[in-house]
């Protein structure tokens, strides 16, 4: 590991590291131990702290420190921000080392201008709404793709490449349980995420539905396997 390199073990000293110098750039690597991906950028991140002596890099285990996770905003990992102090640069989702390379590259170069002061993330660029496509038509969409088989599971990512450890979880209970599911990865469809949220009245993911119908979250389903709720409801 690079003198640049630092693993970040607590909220403060998170906020200590990037308060040490304002004028830094620094990027911060969220990554889960087990996830694949992240694995593999982990081992970019490694050779840009060495390419780029001067930048700050703070790796943050997303789940372990869910305090920062959820000040930027992180929804999956692998997820990268760039930040010059508290300034935020750029954000880049998901195992793209190509965008993460040139992200990091153009901003240790050359310093930013008229960037606000924040500490959560900018909507991604695809998640405008898609004009053509009515509340209503939504609405009819989402029940069909919760009626697709008669367990979906809405999930961050995929069943064998899950994005968050809560997604994994899930799949780990329901192939332990022997239950054959289908899955919406809710990360490429923003509309479907934001009106699943309000259609079942449940604001995270996974969401699992049986037969069509909402049953709940990681803990609901921990809890209706325990009580054997779970096997009468897929055998009915």
């Amino acid at each position: 590991m690079t003198a640049n390199v630092t693993v970040v073990d607590s909220a403060a000293h998170f906020q200590e590291c990037l308060s040490r110098d304002l004028q830094r750039v620094s990027l911060l690597n969220f990554w889960a131990p087990w996830a694949e991906p992240c694995k593999q950028m982990n081992q970019v991140v490694a050779e840009l702290a060495h390419r780029h002596p001067k930048v700050l890099v703070l790796q943050v285990d997303a789940e372990a420190l869910p305090e920062i996770t959820e000040s930027f905003d992180i929804e999956a990992v692998p997820s990268f921000v760039i930040l010059r102090g508290h300034t935020l640069l750029a954000r880049i989702a998901g195992a793209d080392a190509s965008a993460l390379t040139t992200a990091l590259a153009t901003h240790a170069r050359d310093a930013p201008v008229g960037q606000a002061r924040t500490e959560r993330a900018p909507d991604a660029a695809g998640d405008a709404p898609a004009a053509a496509e009515t509340d209503a038509e939504l609405e009819a969409r989402m029940r069909g793709l919760m009626a697709q088989d008669k367990v979906v599971l809405f999930m961050k990512g995929s069943p064998d490449a899950p994005r968050c450890g809560f997604s994994r979880q899930t799949v780990a209970i329901l192939r332990g349980q022997g239950v054959p599911f289908a899955h919406f990865d809710i990360l490429g469809d923003e509309r479907v995420r934001q009106g699943l949220k309000v259609l079942n009245s449940w604001p995270t993911f996974p969401q699992i539905i049986v037969n069509g119908e909402f049953v709940g979250g990681l803990d609901v389903l921990k809890e209706a396997v325990e009580s054997g709720e779970f096997q009468e409801l897929v055998s009915a």
